[in-house]
């Protein structure tokens, strides 16, 4: 028999050792930094703000099944898609169960509203659903704190400033649309003129936080002499900017109702008041305007009705762009709207 080299043999076991190895290596470690492709980040939650035109209710009316279940079923005749409903009104009332301790050591809370049915019962019908919570001016806790400025508080309070934070993080954990801050401002005090930009930033200060802290949408009403240019100034007592409000909400809710304007020019021509205050705000800032358009017989001019005045002024809104629209009638009293309405369905059936 022919003797192997040594080295030959030498040279195959290495070769074998060598594949051996290489088999039972561990793969380099892996790189988890980074997601793996197959998992979807998850998408940020997008709130449907736009297009929203609707009515307000205060808590009593919604409260009453057979004036709100009517206004829901008028409001979708005719198309509307939004309600706005108080949580805290302008008596200082907490209007429904809330359990912030500093409600309910003030004897705030007033529960006329089951607020989860509520929402629910307005989400089954397919509405968008607006809380509206008055903030500075407050009767109960103004009385509570001992403040010499009552019914107001200022916003520099800061127990104020927390309270009415916690009340609406409350608020928003029932599965609401959008908080709507109404007096968020300071009272009107003072002549329009001076430099009230400290005014300005308390404000501010506040919708920041409330922007911040909340989960969902957040508007403010403004006067409507708030939209007028002369307002970027910071000279209005109220201590309301316009560009700094519209920083820090979703929508800006103006209240444009003619009769609230001091010139008769204004009161008298509710297309005109409405379609230049709107058009003074659209050139100052992006933030979308949903304005708050009279509903109401105060100041009504002798040759129109209340339905024709309506209809005035959403035809200004429409023809300025505005994002919406939401009435106003304090007793919830919306039969001349729906006369309104009915005129304007008339007109775009028309060939």
């Amino acid at each position: 028999m022919k003797t192997i080299p040594w080295y030959v043999v030498f040279f195959a076991v290495v070769a074998v050792l060598s594949v051996a190895f290489l088999v039972q290596a561990p793969s380099p470690p892996q790189d988890f930094s980074e997601p793996s492709p197959a998992v979807e980040p998850k998408p940020a939650q997008v709130f449907d703000i736009h297009g929203k035109r609707g009515v307000y209710l205060t808590a009593y009316v919604a409260a009453n099944p057979q004036t709100f279940f009517y206004v829901l079923e008028q409001s979708a005749r005719f198309g509307l898609n939004a309600v706005v409903v108080d949580i805290k009104n302008n008596n200082g009332e907490v209007c429904y169960a809330s359990e912030v301790p500093l409600a309910k050591a003030i004897g705030a809370v007033r529960p006329v509203l089951d607020l989860p049915r509520l929402i629910k019962d307005l989400h089954d019908r397919g509405f968008y659903v607006i809380l509206r919570q008055v903030v500075f001016y407050d009767p109960i806790l103004a009385k509570y704190l001992g403040v010499g400025t009552a019914p107001w508080i200022l916003p520099t309070v800061e127990v104020a400033v927390e309270y009415n934070l916690a009340l609406a993080q409350e608020a928003a954990g029932f599965g609401v649309d959008e908080i709507q801050f109404d007096y968020v401002r300071f009272p009107d005090d003072g002549p329009i003129g001076p430099d009230y930009s400290g005014r300005c930033s308390v404000v501010e200060n506040f919708l920041a936080k409330a922007k911040e802290s909340l989960p969902i949408p957040i508007s403010a009403d403004v006067y409507g002499r708030v939209m007028w240019p002369w307002n970027a100034r910071s000279i209005d007592p109220i201590g309301q900017r316009l560009e700094g409000i519209a920083f820090y909400v979703d929508v800006v809710s103006p209240m444009l109702y003619p009769s609230h304007f001091v010139e008769e020019e204004l009161k008298d021509d509710p297309y005109g008041t409405v379609f230049r205050t709107m058009s003074h705000g659209k050139e100052r800032v992006k933030t979308p305007l949903r304005p708050y358009l009279q509903a109401f017989a105060m100041a009504i001019p002798p040759w129109m009705t209340l339905s024709e005045y309506i209809v005035a002024q959403v035809r200004a809104a429409e023809a300025t762009g505005a994002d919406g629209y939401l009435f106003w009638n304090p007793r919830g009293d919306y039969s001349a709207l729906w006369e309104a309405l009915q005129i304007l369905t008339r007109e775009k059936a028309r060939p």
